[in-house]
């Protein structure tokens, strides 16, 4: 991480494709509504599962949104991940030829990759063997291509970096991106994640047990688990002095960040080394536990993880725990996109003034303990001036992020 004295780093552009909506001020208006975006899956057969919902991006033409790839030689995270890219770029306000001239890359994360394209290959193989293989669908598999397609959308020229540690890697992504700007080896990085919708996962999640049948409801005494989802987020960053000498909006500043790996257990988080993780994105921030308004939540909707992710919580806030929402409740688990999403709505809260909800809470968990305010409902009106993002993944990979308003 960047040692003290090094450039501060803010947030000028956001970019969403959801369920929720396409561009941040849609997505936006959608979650602090608390409105649910899942719907029952159109991607695939669901024949044969009890379970049917999703977090879908219906009605995306990815032809709207490019203007240099081609979206027919790139895979579903490919065009959701360049066009959430372009959509932030457009709302930073930077001319397009000015971020490619400059030093600028991008770091995308990712948890399938490009599986709706390898499920179609699968499905060549199987009906027409090895040798049908479409040959451009092939070359639209390797995950690398995620930020590699958002570099040549933009005609970026610096670093395009996919990295995949699941549910928790658009954190990752955005601490890389931080300690990029910061440390002066670029100037404007792009950060987010991408994935998409596809049998396995949703296959995956219910053979473990985790895939709730309709409605994910974070925190809820009778919560049943998650439902997958799929979307591509960005977020433009680039040095405070240089956004403020081109009058740029700050929707908020990367004050810091922590990751670790307990490597305990591969699919059950441990709530000690989460708050390890918490404590260690404080020191980073330069903050303390007081300071912290609000927690955007891993909040899958499984009953371990919210229990454990309270717990943690309370290893490092005690009794004043912040309150802390989870926006899986409305648009699923977009699995590598998760915490990317969560850093979106953070730096919107910070900028407008709210805190995000988590939908469909009727009864809080009374074995959560006291204090838990997961903001039921709808947004409610605040000003925050710092806040935490939680990512984890299965592994054990945690990443935790902290934001700041910008007076």
């Amino acid at each position: 991480m960047p040692e003290p004295g090094t450039r501060r780093v803010v947030v000028t552009g956001l970019g969403a494709v959801s369920s929720a909506g396409i561009g941040a001020a849609e997505f936006t208006a959608s979650i602090r509504a608390g409105r649910r975006s899942t719907s029952p899956i159109a991607s695939f057969d669901t024949t044969g599962f009890p379970h049917v919902h999703a977090g879908e991006v219906h009605d995306f033409s990815p032809a709207d949104w490019l203007r240099r790839i081609e979206p027919e030689q790139w895979g579903r995270s490919g065009q959701f991940a360049a066009s959430a890219a372009r959509l932030a770029v457009a709302d930073s306000g930077l001319a397009e030829p000015e971020l490619s001239r400059a030093r600028a890359g991008s770091v995308m994360g990712t948890t399938s990759g490009e599986s709706a394209v390898i499920e179609q290959l699968v499905a060549q193989w199987a009906t027409d063997g090895l040798k049908s293989l479409d040959a451009g669908r092939v070359a639209a598999v390797p995950a690398g291509r995620i930020a590699a397609a958002v570099n040549s959308e933009l005609g970026l020229s610096g670093e395009a970096l996919t990295l995949a540690t699941a549910c928790s890697a658009s954190n990752y992504a955005l601490g890389y991106a931080y300690d990029m700007v910061a440390g002066g080896e670029a100037d404007y990085m792009l950060a987010g994640g991408a994935d998409s919708v596809n049998r396995w996962a949703h296959a995956g999640f219910y053979r473990l047990g985790a895939l709730a049948e309709e409605v994910c409801r974070p925190f809820d005494a009778n919560r049943t688990g998650i439902l997958t989802a799929e979307g591509g987020v960005a977020l433009l960053l680039e040095p405070y002095d240089r956004a403020v000498a081109r009058g740029a909006r700050i929707y908020a500043e990367v004050l810091g960040y922590s990751v670790n790996c307990d490597a305990e257990h591969m699919v059950h988080p441990d709530p000690t080394s989460i708050a390890a993780c918490i404590r260690a994105a404080h020191r980073s921030a330069g903050v303390t536990p007081e300071q912290i308004d609000y927690i955007c939540a891993h909040g899958t909707g499984t009953r371990t993880n919210d229990a454990t992710e309270v717990a943690a919580a309370r290893e490092v806030f005690g009794d004043r725990i912040p309150p802390i929402s989870s926006i899986k409740s409305m648009i699923g688990h977009t699995m590598g996109a998760a915490s990317g999403f969560g850093a979106l709505i953070c730096c919107q809260a910070l900028y407008e003034g709210f805190l995000p909800p988590t939908a469909g809470v009727e009864d809080i968990d009374p074995g959560l303990g006291a204090g838990v305010d997961p903001v039921p409902g709808t947004a409610r009106p605040a000003r925050p001036q710092v806040v935490q993002n939680h990512g984890f993944a299965f592994g054990g990979n945690n990443a935790i992020t902290v934001l700041g308003r910008v007076a």
